[in-house]
């Protein structure tokens, strides 16, 4: 019979990590370990955890996103998995966080420092101000009423350059509009 795998029960409290969305197929063998109240279901290997569920994001003390697959699932619960070193310390206080913008998909995310494919050139940020950058950028990708104050031939290039100035550099919004005014 095999062994129960069962992780300290506060690894999981203040962590940041991204799942990786996976087929319902993958959690078909595997033995329902625990059971949130909001009726998310864990599943606990050796290598990392499944989790089902139809609710990603901010959990109790926890920051948890899952990475979709693609292409995307209709269903809104989802499996997803992350191994056991994908889970990250989070707190309020400490400049943990980065950003990452996909100009393809027009979105952004936010990436924790300890995540491998850190290159340490965007800025690193407590958690609200990351929340504040990522809601101007996504206001950047989403609206056009900004742009009107600008000269430019292409908005697509405008909104590149003010967004890649929020992720690599501490100016305020104010700041680099003001600068690509003058320029």
């Amino acid at each position: 019979m095999e062994k129960t795998f069962r992780p300290n029960p506060n690894s999981f409290k203040n962590t940041f990590c991204v799942f990786k969305e996976q087929n319902l197929k993958s959690i078909e063998n595997l033995k329902l370990q625990f059971q949130s109240k909001s009726g998310s279901r864990y599943y606990y290997t050796t290598s990392g955890m499944y989790r089902l569920s139809n609710h990603w994001g901010r959990l109790a003390n926890s920051k948890w996103r899952l990475e979709p697959m693609e292409p995307e699932t209709d269903s809104k619960t989802k499996v997803g998995f992350a191994a056991w070193t994908e889970f990250y310390p989070d707190n309020a206080l400490e400049e943990l966080y980065y950003l990452e913008a996909d100009y393809l998909k027009n979105t952004v995310n936010y990436q924790h420092k300890n995540n491998p494919n850190y290159d340490h050139k965007a800025v690193l940020r407590t958690s609200f101000e990351t929340t504040k950058r990522i809601k101007q950028i996504r206001n950047l990708q989403n609206l056009t009423s900004w742009a009107k104050y600008f000269q430019y031939e292409d908005l697509a290039v405008l909104r590149q350059q003010i967004i890649e100035e929020l992720i690599f550099t501490n100016k305020t919004l104010e700041e680099i509009k003001r600068e690509i005014q003058v320029a």
